[in-house]
């Protein structure tokens, strides 16, 4: 082995395999790359003294250390961080059903969900239909005490009971049936609702287990029909003007959220099937039921409905 030029050069006989003569070369490629840095480094070495006792090995790895010690700080800084409050999640407005998995393709399997994108959903319904409960309760009780009092009020409590007998089953019965073919022929031949009631389904329930639907069903009719047909209603008088009204009020109340102008149409329009059942009966139980039970069949159907199997 000789050195010419500051560049090891290995006899081309030490590298011949006997078996194979062949296989006899030069230096191998990655035995000549080897000796070629190292004589480059001796002779940057005598030409740079200011480089001595670096050696690429060493600089790649203090590279390395480098950043890894900055990806570490960077770690410890956001867990600080959070700990402190300074960084949260936020729920986005749209649940992604792209966090629904089902194992047999149907909808009927077990469904793996963020836990906190479902509290959310129930806390939010739970809060919302308290509101509205006390709304309508305060309603209520105040035109009762104004009209005790001799104001020409409407008594809401007197106006619509919470009364019930079984011929107003047959009245619930009734509006599941139309309001559950009319939404079912709309999706058919509406693109314009039928993409908004997909957003709206698909930003309540997309992240609910299927016994959290009774919850986001009821919860709503209940609230919701206190305060428009139970408080509102008779306030402005029992006839069917005041019913418009009041589910035109309902309707718009309906928009935002990727619901669409067309969702508040419907909106509206049950709105008033509902303030004309309150009329007939003079029963706000009447439309308790009925909007309770188009909500929860209105979402089972989406859950096992094509538009769900297609968006798994």
């Amino acid at each position: 082995m000789v050195i010419l030029n500051s560049v090891l050069v290995v006899p081309a006989r030490s590298f011949c395999s006997p078996s194979s003569p062949s296989s006899c070369s030069t230096v191998p490629g990655y035995l000549s790359q080897y000796f070629m840095k190292n004589a480059l480094l001796v002779a940057g070495n005598a030409r740079f003294p200011q480089l001595r006792g670096i050696s690429p090995r060493s600089t790649t790895f203090a590279r390395y250390k480098s950043k890894r010690s900055k990806r570490t700080e960077e770690l410890s800084r956001r867990e600080n961080s959070k700990s402190d409050g300074a960084e949260f999640t936020t729920l986005p407005s749209t649940i992604s059903q792209n966090n629904i998995s089902d194992s047999d393709g149907d909808g009927a399997g077990n469904h793996s969900v963020p836990s906190s994108a479902r509290e959310t959903v129930l806390q939010a319904c739970t809060l919302t239909s308290m509101v509205l409960v006390a709304l309508g309760l305060a309603i209520r009780q105040v035109s009762h005490n104004a009209a005790s009092g001799g104001w020409e009020i409407p008594d809401c409590s007197a106006e619509v009971s919470f009364s019930f007998d079984w011929g107003d089953l047959e009245l619930v019965i009734g509006l599941v049936v139309l309001v559950s073919t009319c939404r079912f022929f709309l999706l058919k031949l509406w693109p314009d609702f039928s993409d908004s009631s997909e957003a709206a389904n698909q930003q309540v329930l997309g992240s609910l287990e299927l016994w959290d639907y009774a919850v986001v069903a009821i919860l709503p009719g209940v609230s919701e029909e206190l305060l428009f047909r139970g408080a509102l209603l008779p306030l402005f008088g029992l006839n069917w003007k005041s019913a418009l009204a009041v589910g035109a009020l309902f309707g718009v109340l309906h928009l935002g959220n990727g619901r669409r102008s067309s969702f508040a149409i419907w909106a509206t329009f049950v709105g008033l099937v509902y303030g004309m059942a309150t009329v007939f009966s003079s029963s706000v139980l009447v439309p308790m039921a009925s909007h309770s039970l188009n909500n929860l069949i209105g979402g089972i159907l989406w859950r096992y409905g094509s538009t769900y199997r297609k968006d798994l």
